[in-house]
């Protein structure tokens, strides 16, 4: 695939991954982006997870005609981009390495040797001329790894992204953009929207045509649209009026007010995203939190606490900052319930967070008094 005239892309898809990180379920795969830039001198953008060594190096050979490339270029070290620098090096020993100091620390880290006779080492604002082709570095520390560099080619006027702009699925399934660039956005990079809006600082005066990042397509159009969207994610704000229910429910009775909420709001014309987190996708779920501006937590009270999986979700939205938005209590606990006391224990501070007055309590099930908290609570929603 060719992204411009001297451009091409190297990278592999990757449908045998279940779990990516071991934790996101990747239906669609994953893609790991490698891209080759010829010129005078030839570059190698990254590398790929090294079950596909092969296939990229074949890859690399078929584009260079089975030269050596002058450089390659890494930009970040996590294992699915870096994991095949070894076998790289191997491969084609005259070849220099161009990274930042922490990513060197890293290779000699995983690889045992840190290429001192073979390597460039490069931080913000150096450069790299091909030719026709400069490379400029610009230092994106923690997105979301400490040694990030991305790079940007002022001919062809490309943003070589890192991490940065990526999303879940190869590149040879057919799916909307955002769901899952939002997924893998919130669940990989949220922790670090400070740093994502000081890269995104730095890329406004770079004059960006196509931005090639390390997981998903190459974005080629209407970038004004995704770089928006980054700066909604990396700024805290909602994106959308609507209300994301999260629940867990032991026996079904906590399921059962759920259903009720949700289908009160609904008749009301407002739109509900509703996850079990026992079952449903949690990454969807978090996600979906983050998008929309009102969220409800539905839990039992479980060992003078609250159910696991929303003391794990909760923890999630603590550690990516969760904030500006607007949260809504349902507990349930047959002889003491204590969720709503929990939640609130362990949900960032206010005034980041603020709770709806209302907060709907079952002891075991619904009755008219937990009922008449549930239509109060609908009334605030839509207030």
């Amino acid at each position: 695939m060719k992204v411009s005239n001297d451009i091409v892309y190297v990278g592999v898809n990757d449908h045998d991954l279940d779990l990516f990180e071991g934790q996101y379920k990747v239906p669609n795969g994953m893609a790991y982006n490698s891209y080759v830039i010829c010129d005078e001198k030839t570059v190698v953008m990254d590398s790929v997870d090294s079950r596909f060594c092969s296939e990229w190096l074949a890859n690399i050979d078929r584009v260079l005609g089975g030269k050596a490339p002058d450089y390659l270029v890494v930009q970040h070290m996590e294992p699915d981009h870096s994991s095949s620098i070894a076998r790289f090096a191997d491969y084609y020993p005259t070849t220099t390495i161009v990274s930042s100091a922490k990513a060197f620390d890293m290779i000699e880290q995983f690889f045992g040797k840190g290429y001192e006779d073979r390597r460039l080492v490069v931080k913000e604002g150096d450069t790299l001329s091909l030719g026709a082709h400069t490379l400029s570095f610009i230092g994106a520390p923690m997105v979301h790894w400490p040694e990030v560099i991305m790079t940007y080619d002022d001919k062809d006027k490309v943003l070589f992204s890192a991490d940065g702009f990526g999303k879940f699925g190869a590149l040879d399934r057919e799916e909307p953009w955002e769901q899952e660039a939002s997924r893998y956005y919130f669940g990989i990079v949220g922790k670090y929207g400070a740093q994502v809006q000081a890269v995104l600082k730095k890329a406004s005066a770079l004059d960006i045509e196509i931005i090639c990042p390390l997981h998903g397509p190459v974005l080629t159009e209407n970038l004004s649209y995704y770089i928006g969207l980054y700066d909604t994610w990396s700024s805290y704000k909602p994106m959308h009026d609507a209300v994301t229910v999260a629940f867990t429910s032991v026996y079904g009775n906590t399921k059962v007010a759920v259903r009720s909420l949700c289908r009160k709001l609904s008749e009301k014309g407002v739109t509900v995203n509703c996850f079990d987190l026992a079952r449903d996708d949690k990454s969807k779920a978090l996600a979906k939190a983050f998008e929309n501006d009102k969220l409800i937590l539905a839990t039992t009270t479980y060992n003078a606490d609250i159910f696991p999986f929303m003391r794990e979700f909760i923890a999630d939205l603590k550690e990516r900052g969760y904030k500006n938005r607007k949260v809504g209590i349902i507990e349930n606990g047959s002889w003491g319930p204590m969720a709503a006391k929990k939640i609130k224990e362990q949900m960032p501070a206010e005034p980041n967070v603020t709770y709806y007055e209302t907060v709907v309590t079952l002891k075991s099930a619904l009755d008219e008094t937990s009922k008449a908290q549930l239509d109060k609570l609908v009334e605030e929603i839509l207030a």
